[in-house]
């Protein structure tokens, strides 16, 4: 019955083959799969990749809600299916009323912080000084464009942090690449000098 009343005020019905979202669209929405599935891809090097396909239970889109953030991969049916979508204010609604879903969102996205976790370490053991200019980068571009600076000490310590390395990488880490020209700090605050070079830094990420 709850289902059927969730279906009737968020519910979407969807044909094969349609775009639900696309990889750099801005998000307000996030999805909750009740048939169906989803193929989830993202674009690398001018070619289309799958990331996943989901189906009934599993949930995407949800950074829209929580961070506002721009879509990092693309969402299209492959079969016809049935979703659940909400606005930032919808999933709080629903998840007030409904603490089975609510539990199997938090349970879900758990998960996934674990294996992202994983995966960070991951490259952080192969590669630490690339991974602390990912960070860096994604730090920067999250800034207004012409606002791009961060505050030495606290980017620092979230760094470290979220990394799980000591303080002491990150800063050495940072000191290299102040010393290579791709940053500079005056006072507390730690600036963007040179784009390209932290960008090709970063991109060394993936393959290294």
């Amino acid at each position: 019955m709850a289902e059927n009343i969730l279906f009737e005020k968020y519910g979407q019905t969807i044909s094969p083959g349609r775009r639900i979202f696309s990889e750099g669209e801005e998000g307000e929405k996030m999805y909750i799969i009740q048939s169906g599935t989803i193929r989830i891809s993202r674009t690398i090097d001018g070619k289309e990749h799958v990331l996943a396909e989901l189906t009934k239970g599993d949930f995407f889109g949800e950074m829209a809600i929580v961070s506002r953030i721009r879509r990092t991969a693309s969402a299209t049916t492959v079969t016809d299916t049935q979703l659940l979508a909400f606005d930032r204010a919808g999933f709080q609604s629903m998840i007030e009323k409904n603490v089975k879903i609510a539990m199997n969102v938090i349970d879900k996205l758990c998960r996934r912080l674990e294996n992202a976790n994983s995966q960070i370490q991951a490259l952080v053991r192969k590669n630490e000084q690339s991974v602390i200019a990912l960070n860096l980068y994604n730090r920067f571009m999250d800034r207004p464009e012409g606002e791009r600076a961060l505050a030495l000490d606290r980017a620092t310590k979230e760094i470290a942090q979220s990394l799980q390395i000591p303080v002491d990488t990150v800063e050495e880490a940072i000191q290299q690449l102040v010393r290579d020209g791709v940053l500079s700090v005056k006072t507390n605050a730690l600036r963007l000098t040179n784009e390209n070079r932290l960008t090709e830094m970063a991109e060394q990420v993936g393959g290294a």
